[in-house]
């Protein structure tokens, strides 16, 4: 009752978010993005599932720079011309526009989610799904047994209660 108590009393004002950088097995990149409300045992949980996949926690900034930061957005496809949406919000810093799940995902990079968002809730737009990834600028081939070693660290990782998303340099084709 008193665990119960105490989780349900919890609420996010003592989370921080925090990013952590290292290696997998092979020179695997991961970016490990994480919300915390205690940073020793997040600390020690990511350090220790890196070294028991033989891999290690990096210091900060020596992965970081492996991935672009990209904003995201869904809209309704309904009468929406794709290629008029991706010339007139290239302005607003969008890079990309594709249909995907019958949605038009709009891609910019992280800084332009503010205007993006303001240009399309203008427009009178409907955003179905907005959110933010980290794209690797480029990936690495593997063997598939020294890919399955470094997708059970990736899973492991993200098994973890403080674990908000994973992003890795592996090149997850043909698996």
């Amino acid at each position: 009752e008193r665990a119960i108590k105490k989780a349900t009393e919890k609420n996010t004002v003592n989370y921080k978010e925090i990013l952590f950088e290292g290696y997998a097995p092979y020179g695997i990149a991961i970016l490990v993005e994480t919300a915390t409300d205690n940073n020793n045992r997040t600390v020690a949980n990511i350090r220790s599932y890196f070294n028991k996949a033989g891999g290690n926690l990096a210091t900060s900034g020596s992965v970081e720079f492996m991935f672009t930061h990209f904003c995201n957005f869904g809209i309704n496809q309904n009468n929406v011309d794709i290629e008029k949406i991706e010339l007139e919000f290239i302005d607003f810093g969008v890079e990309e526009v594709f249909v995907d799940n019958d949605m038009v995902n709009l891609y910019g990079s992280f800084e332009n989610y503010g205007k993006i968002q303001n240009e399309l809730e203008n427009r009178n737009f409907k955003i179905l799904s907005s959110g933010f990834e980290r794209i690797p600028k480029s990936v690495k081939n593997l063997k598939n047994e020294q890919k399955k070693e470094v997708i059970e660290l990736i899973e492991k990782i993200e098994e973890d209660g403080d674990v908000q998303n994973v992003y890795h340099t592996l090149n997850i084709e043909n698996i």
